[in-house]
């Protein structure tokens, strides 16, 4: 069974950063794909970031530039480095391992982007 844990949201003025981290239980980490997904109010979840278990990254356009996902796989992480943020940004912030059969989520984070 995998659990995932993410942390690192908050409150941050426009123009500013965070950093947020996924946390997986298990043993499946180091040979899943790995995403963050978003969901602000009212809206669908959509993807933000996604990293490959070899390394390899795609990036929604309204992030590109701004957001660097990566992964360390001795800790079993997954990080998303949020620079340039806008109110746009506002959202739920989830993460997500990817396997043939299914994905499993983590809880989200809430992320505010607000002055």
């Amino acid at each position: 069974q995998v659990q995932l844990v993410e942390s690192g949201g908050g409150l941050v003025q426009p123009g500013g950063s965070l950093r947020l981290s996924c946390a997986a239980s298990g043993s499946m980490f180091s040979t899943s794909t790995m995403g963050w997904y978003r969901q602000a109010p009212g809206k669908q979840r959509e993807l933000v970031a996604r990293i490959s278990s070899g390394g390899s990254t795609n990036y929604a356009d309204s992030v590109k530039g701004r957001f660097t996902i990566s992964r360390d796989n001795a800790k079993n992480t997954v990080y998303l480095q949020m620079n340039s943020l806008k109110p746009e940004d506002t959202a739920i912030y989830y993460c997500m391992l990817s396997r043939p059969l299914r994905n499993y989520w983590g809880q989200g984070t809430q992320v505010t982007v607000s002055s």
